[in-house]
This record gives structure tokens, sequence and C-alpha cells, in this order.
């Protein structure tokens, strides 16, 4: 891996997964006020669709990751966009149904990787394998939120009356 290692502490690394989904989704309530154009964020630009799309990306290729490493596997390649890439989706107006759409995807891949890092105890989370991340490096990695801070509160501020 080519990232910073992820920094671990002593919370659940389900919990720390579960989280990050929770506050995305907190923020994501506040995005069907969104007014259309792309937000800055470092050199990339964020937009609702593209906080959830990269959001659940990423949830879904660690998740590949991890079977394929206990299955003793090679991970698969990683050949995403990622962020780089703002499609024409990602411009697409944030409504109500989407936010319930996300909220079902994403509550979901957060309860699998509950389920499955719950399966594992603390020796194959900690395990070194190589220049691998442990598995409670990605889970802790996969607790970034960076995405939907990236967006942020888009609650409407009320304009004072002059």
């Amino acid at each position: 891996m080519t990232d910073d290692i992820p920094a671990t502490d002593d919370r659940d690394p389900a919990l720390v997964i579960e989280s990050a989904v929770a506050h995305a989704l907190r923020l994501a309530r506040t995005w069907p006020a969104w007014d259309g154009r792309p937000i800055a964020a470092g050199d990339r630009v964020y937009t609702p669709h593209k906080a959830i799309r990269r959001l659940g990306d990423h949830l879904v290729d660690h998740l590949a990751e991890l079977e394929a490493r206990l299955a003793g596997q090679t991970p698969p390649p990683d050949h995403w966009h990622a962020s780089a890439v703002t499609t024409p989706a990602d411009l697409a107006a944030f409504t109500a149904a989407d936010l319930d759409e996300a909220g079902s995807r994403l509550t979901r891949l957060a309860r699998i990787w509950s389920l499955r890092l719950h399966s594992l105890d603390a020796e194959r989370l900690d395990r070194v394998e190589g220049d691998a991340w442990t598995l409670r490096q990605v889970a802790f990695h996969l607790g970034s939120t960076f995405y939907a801070d990236a967006v942020g509160d888009l609650t409407p501020r009320h304009q004072p009356r002059v």
C-alpha cells in the first residue's frame, strides 16, 4: 500500500466503519439542498452523489481485498478512477429518494463489514502480511469521513433580512 499507514486504537474496528457511515448519512440528510455546483476539496471536486459513490466504492474495494486475503488469494488489482473522475451522474441533483437509496446501500455495506470483522479474532485482525496493511488498519482506513466532509453540511443558512 502506498498511502500512509492508518492509525488504530482500542475501538472496535467494525464500529469505526459503522460510525463513519452514520456520519456520512447525517451529513447527506442536508444534501437535497445542494445548489448543483461541485465543491472543491484540495485538487478534486465533490458532489453529494460523488461522495456517496466514493464511500460505497471504497467499502466494496476493501471488502474485496479483505475477502481475498482471508481466502488466501491475492486481492484484485485496483483500477478505480476514484475521486479523480466526476461522472455525469455525480452532477445530478441529490434528492430525498437518493438519500434513501444511499442509506440502504451504505448501512448494508457497513453491516457486512461489521459481521465479517466480528468473525475475526485480534490475531487475524493484526496479522502482518507482507507490505499490506493489517485488516484492522484497513478497517480504520475505512473510518475516514473525508468524502462526506468534502461536501459537508449543506443545511440552508438563513440570511438576516435588511
